[in-house]
């Protein structure tokens, strides 16, 4: 007992040095939440900008990237956000755009900055990693690093640059699934990469960038002191995924989703290619995001966690890692629906939490964006909550029996939206769709996908959709019917004339 209260000691010391060290600038407290023995404080420190993707911490000061294409600083003391450049040539469409950013970890003056944006020129999309050296107030001396395939979705991507220089890049596969089980190409990997561009002589591939490979659309990236490599990973439709990232290895895609297997029988007969498991999957999918490794005393129920945001459950999730960090020994839920989408999480050295929303990008969730968004958004701990309605852990909702309802909220409505009307210029509407309509062809598109190639309606949206032929007869008839009632012709469609149509 007694150890126990010296160690809520030295966190009440470490929480009043760290709002010292620290700015103590808010523009407003939204909320407090209550662990099991530490309150924090939610606070909003940044509002009203567009769609911030990745931010990193320097020095008081949060740079990050807007999508549309600008770099931008906060100074954690006074509030004040600058624009620090803007870029002309970015591609921005849905979710390409200006995205991954890092600082180099250093007291120099000058430190390099990375970022990484989608460009197209004519037909061609690329995605291209670009150093800049920060000076104050802009960033200066652009120098090009790398450049790899893009596509109109599935470019990823996180940054790290760690403490000795390297830069490792979660790229995506680029809409070209095999791809990510190609070693010898740069989409669907985790790259490793010099300050001036050039491959590490460590590099466990001779003369190659690679890594580690079979991944489809990394959102999150982060690194322990001890060198631990973790991601965040969007599935197709199966199960989303967290990953421990090591060299030389495989993580499945497309051939493996989470831990479902999606070979043939054919191609599984004979198969020698070995496959590393995720960390943690979830399914329905849950589309995680931003990720970031605590590790701080001033929250100690958060002490050695992996810090995950997600866009679609819109919450922060909390995965309590193994003492060797090699597995998740428990998760927690927080803010679920409360402050949106949660794109980005950073941790500052002091152990203050910055995170941020995407709610005024191309796929809003019902109730959003609000007037103040898009936000950054403080957590650290107070000695007291100044509300009484204080928020609290989100308890798991009790696993409902088979719904057609519950399902199309947890696999379609974040699409085609809880009113079927679907996303303008992004995904198709199921209201008033012939496709809808005509039992045979809405059976024929759930259990095949679309490519993206083909026109819905008369439109092509360019968006790929998966197949949902891992459901189970009575799910898909559930779902279905629910589909054609709420949207469609009204008809039942049985599990046995799914079975007939498998």
């Amino acid at each position: 007992m007694k150890n126990q209260l010296f160690i809520y000691a030295l966190a009440a010391l470490a929480m009043g040095q760290a709002c010292k060290n620290a700015g103590d600038y808010s523009k407003s407290v939204d909320d407090y939440l209550q662990l099991d023995s530490t309150t924090l404080e939610i606070a909003t420190v940044a509002d009203s900008l567009q769609v911030p993707w990745e931010l990193a911490y320097h020095k008081d000061k949060l740079i990050f990237t807007e999508i549309a294409g600008t770099v931008k600083q906060l100074d954690l003391k006074t509030g004040k956000v600058k624009q620090l450049l803007h870029l002309t040539d970015v591609f921005q469409k849905r979710s390409t755009g200006l995205l991954g950013i890092a600082v180099q970890k250093t007291d120099a003056e000058h430190p390099y900055v990375i970022l990484n944006y989608t460009t197209k020129k004519d037909s061609v999309i690329s995605s291209k990693l670009v150093r800049y050296e920060y000076a104050t107030d802009t960033l200066i001396h652009p120098t090009q690093l790398l450049e790899i395939r893009g596509n109109t979705a599935h470019n990823g991507t996180r940054l790290h640059l760690t403490q000795k220089d390297i830069i490792y890049w979660a790229t995506g596969d680029a809409y070209d699934f095999p791809t990510a089980q190609d070693s010898t190409s740069l989409n669907g990997k985790i790259l490793r990469i010099n300050l001036d561009g050039s491959i590490p002589q460590d590099n466990p591939i001779p003369n190659s960038y690679v890594y580690a490979w079979g991944f489809r659309n990394m959102q999150g990236l982060t690194i322990d002191e001890r060198g631990n490599i973790f991601t965040s990973e969007h599935g197709d439709a199966i199960e989303d995924e967290v990953n421990h990232i090591l060299p030389i290895h495989n993580y499945g895609w497309p051939l493996f989703e989470g831990s479902y297997d999606t070979r043939t029988e054919a191609e599984k007969k004979g198969s020698t290619t070995a496959f590393t498991a995720p960390l943690r999957t979830w399914g329905p999918p849950i589309a995680p995001s931003g990720l970031a490794f605590y590790d701080h005393d001033i929250i100690p129920e958060w002490k050695n966690s992996l810090l995950l945001g997600t866009l679609k459950n819109q919450s922060l999730r909390i995965l309590h890692l193994a003492d060797d960090r090699k597995s998740i020994l428990s998760e927690k839920v927080f803010l679920t629906n409360r402050y949106g989408r949660i794109r980005a999480v950073c941790v500052a050295p002091n152990g203050d939490i910055f995170l941020t929303t995407s709610n005024r990008d191309w796929n809003p969730q019902p109730g959003f964006p609000k007037p103040t968004d898009d936000r950054i958004i403080r957590l650290r701990p107070v000695k007291k909550a100044l509300k009484d309605n204080l928020l609290t852990e989100d308890k798991p909702a009790t696993p409902a029996k088979v719904d057609g309802a519950v399902l199309y909220k947890n696999y379609c409505a974040s699409c085609h939206k809880e009113d079927g009307l679907g996303v303008k210029n992004s995904f198709p509407p199921l209201k008033g769709s012939a496709r809808v309509k005509d039992s045979n062809s809405l059976l024929t598109i759930v259990l095949k996908g679309l490519d993206g190639k083909q026109a819905i309606d008369g439109v092509n949206y360019g968006t790929m959709m998966p197949s949902f032929a891992f459901m189970k007869d009575e799910e898909l008839s559930s779902l279905l019917s629910y589909i054609s009632k709420q949207f469609g012709s009204g008809t039942s469609i049985t599990a046995n004339q799914i079975k007939q149509k498998r």
